[in-house]
């Protein structure tokens, strides 16, 4: 029984040898060139180079070569992928064949195996031509934009191949783009004039730049084909300004959105209660280094750091101003000056806190991965995750908290307190419980919107000082203790200082919207939206 099936065993073995064999092949000619790489020649190096990426598995050695980190051992002519050890003069050794570690040895036993400009030209085509076949459709347009950096007829073909069964829009777009440039260097007239046509409608820098090259008669002597690239480029250069001033009216509405957090705040301690609470900056303040804190008490969890970090400057920062109004605000309602002077004082005592808790130096706040980074509409139009995360954040902060003021029996306290504090009172409402709640609910909003400039900007003890001002003129603008009118106010200013700042500079923009600002005062004292009834008269 035990010889029955004794010619299965070379069978077996046929059949391993064949399924093996494509692998030792490749290996065996992988081994080949890397041997011949030491003392080949540039245009020896170029051909090896064009057979390596034939091969698969070629993707990292061909990196790491056009990034100048393959190495070939002195004693034996063994190549090596090298990168610097945690000693400078030792290299940490990675076996091209195999993949794996080869441990580390002295730096001076090994030469760099050298390339030139044609063969690192020739080498992002090769790594190129990898990403190409990449499932990941970011990857296949990284590749695509490699190989339009350097354009040349193995460039066009590899495009031309890769046209033929790409799916994806974005891609293939590119890719015609990249063989519509090809085409401009075509000794037919029509030709570069279909490929005049087809750039027509790109965004590429490098499309705007080599339409601008064909305007010069030295470069192009056909003059119908000259007159349709200035077409194009003045075409582009509608859709390039349209999309900057797109862009212009983001970071706008970023801004505003920035002034929107930091005045909400104050919009209830100053337009609901009538306090004008200079420390209203150090409590943003505050809320910025409770990022800070959280961050080092999660340093693995960057990401939902943040997310935790909300609630707790809101907790750290609520809590101070409700211990601000008991300690030293609820002396002084109806002493609008000396609660000014007041709060100014607690302003430096709370940076001074703060620099000896922290010292004076700015403290950094790392961005999580979510949130870095941009999103990419078309070339000329990027949005980046942080400024979009700030206007959502902005929202859903004034969503909750008009919900908290309309809806809830706080809010309705609140209200009522604002329009007529003695007849509140007599209805059984404790004003003073309502008071204490309203400037801690205030001031926990500063310290979430210094969890959003933690973001945006350093964080240090001279934070808050940067936009009390501005806190105050949002809040003015919009008119005193209306919501609506802080978030109108707030984006309007934002929006107008963008706009201004391409002409007339960041500083003498703000100049300008301050001296617009008064004038508007001047006609409008009460603001946007003006209080009405028993709140205005009070």
């Amino acid at each position: 029984m035990r010889h029955t099936f004794h010619w299965l065993r070379p069978l077996a073995l046929l059949v391993g040898l064949l399924i093996l064999r494509p692998g030792l092949a490749a290996e065996s000619e992988l081994s080949t060139d890397l041997n011949a790489l030491p003392a080949a020649s540039y245009a020896d190096k170029k051909e090896i180079i064009g057979k390596l990426a034939a091969l698969p598995g070629t993707r990292a050695l061909l990196t790491a070569l056009l990034e100048g980190n393959v190495y070939a051992r002195q004693k034996d002519n063994k190549v090596f992928i090298g990168t610097p050890a945690v000693d400078a003069a030792r290299l940490a050794l990675l076996d091209p064949l195999t993949g794996q570690a080869a441990g580390t040895e002295p730096a001076d036993g090994f030469d760099r195996i050298g390339i030139n400009n044609s063969l690192r030209k020739v080498l992002r085509t090769a790594i190129a031509k990898f990403d190409l076949d990449s499932p990941d459709n970011a990857v296949r347009k990284a590749a695509v934009a490699d190989i339009l950096h350097s354009l040349d007829e193995s460039g066009v073909a590899l495009l031309g191949e890769r046209l033929k069964v790409e799916r994806n829009s974005g891609v293939k777009a590119q890719i015609q783009t990249g063989i519509a440039l090809a085409a401009l260097d075509s000794t037919s007239t029509p030709q570069r004039l279909a490929a005049v046509d087809r750039l027509s409608k790109s965004l590429n820098p490098d499309v705007y730049n080599r339409l601008t090259a064909l305007t010069d008669v030295s470069a192009e002597p056909d003059a119908g084909v000259r007159n349709a690239a200035a077409a194009a480029l003045r075409h582009i250069d509608s859709w390039r300004t349209f999309y900057g001033g797109v862009e212009t009216l983001f970071f706008g509405l970023s801004l505003g959105s920035v002034l929107v957090l930091s005045a909400i705040g104050l919009a209830i301690t100053f337009g609901v209660m009538g306090v004008i609470n200079m420390a209203h900056g150090e409590l943003m303040m505050l809320g910025a280094y409770t990022t800070y804190v959280v961050q080092l008490i999660m340093p693995n969890h960057i990401g939902s750091s943040i997310v935790v970090a909300i609630p707790a400057a809101f907790l750290v920062s609520g809590v101070t101003g409700i211990l601000i109004e008991r300690g030293i605000v609820r002396f002084l309602y109806g002493r609008p000056l000396e609660t000014l002077l007041a709060t100014f004082g607690l302003s430096l005592i709370l940076q001074q806190i703060v620099r000896d808790v922290f010292t004076a130096n700015n403290r950094p706040v790392v961005a999580p991965s979510w949130l870095t980074g941009s999103l990419q509409i078309n070339e000329a139009l990027s949005i980046t995750y942080n400024r979009l995360a700030t206007i959502v954040f902005m929202l859903l902060v004034f969503g909750i908290l008009s919900l908290v003021l309309n809806r809830t029996r706080l809010g309705l306290q609140v209200r009522a307190v604002a329009q007529n504090r003695s007849m509140a009172k007599a209805m059984g409402v404790r004003t003073d419980w309502v008071d204490a709640l309203t400037f801690g609910l205030g001031s926990g909003i500063a310290g979430v919107a210094g969890v959003a400039l933690s973001q945006l900007t350093n964080v240090g003890p001279n934070l808050g000082q940067s936009y009390i001002v501005d806190s105050f003129m949002v809040v003015v603008f919009g008119g005193v203790g209306n919501l609506w009118g802080t978030l109108l106010g707030g984006m309007s200013l934002g929006v107008i200082n963008k706009i201004l700042e391409p002409f007339a500079g960041a500083v003498l923009g703000k100049i300008i919207v301050l001296v617009c600002l008064i004038l508007f005062i001047q006609r409008r004292p009460r603001g946007i939206f003006p209080q009405k009834g028993r709140a205005a008269e009070a």
